[in-house]
């Protein structure tokens, strides 16, 4: 799939960048939530993986701005929601802004691959096929500390905050 990553740390990114491409997605890279709006302006993606803290404008602002342009066009662009809060109520506000998930960092690997297979198969079903295709990628061995392991050894709990 061609994912939209927004994400403000330049190292959290590099590492979701590589973990994704990895696993076969397309990436396209966005620091804040203003350049979210400008590269879905240029390019066509499968889905958005949002942080919802970045400068200029929030994940949570740029959900609404999707939002609002995708009204009464039929069209309906999947997004994740990335954030460290994990406090009662964060995943329902999440929801309630228009994300379609909410994953809490850091990033589970397995949890994130599972999100994006559901996002996939959904897209299928409703018979809009996803930008590319997945390739099939072997496990990587599991670490608890992914910020201190080679990126080319991805571990299944890797570190994104």
């Amino acid at each position: 799939m061609k994912v939209l990553l927004a994400e403000d740390n330049a190292v959290n990114r590099a590492l979701a960048k590589k973990l994704l491409e990895k696993h076969g997605h397309t990436v396209v890279l966005a620091e804040n939530g203003r350049e979210v709006l400008d590269a879905l302006s240029r390019e066509t993606v499968d889905l958005v993986l949002m942080d919802l803290q970045m400068p200029a404008m929030d994940g949570l602002e740029a959900i609404a701005a999707v939002r609002k342009k995708e009204m009464g066009t039929g069209v309906h662009l999947p997004i994740v929601a990335l954030t460290a809060h994990a406090m009662k109520g964060d995943r329902e506000r999440c929801l309630a802004a228009g994300a379609d998930d909410y994953l809490t960092k850091p990033i589970h690997t397995p949890a994130l691959f599972a999100t994006l297979e559901r996002i996939r198969t959904a897209k299928i079903a409703k018979g809009s096929a996803p930008t590319t295709a997945p390739t099939t990628a072997t496990a990587a061995p599991t670490s608890t500390n992914a910020t201190t392991s080679s990126l080319d050894n991805a571990s299944s709990a890797c570190k994104i905050t």
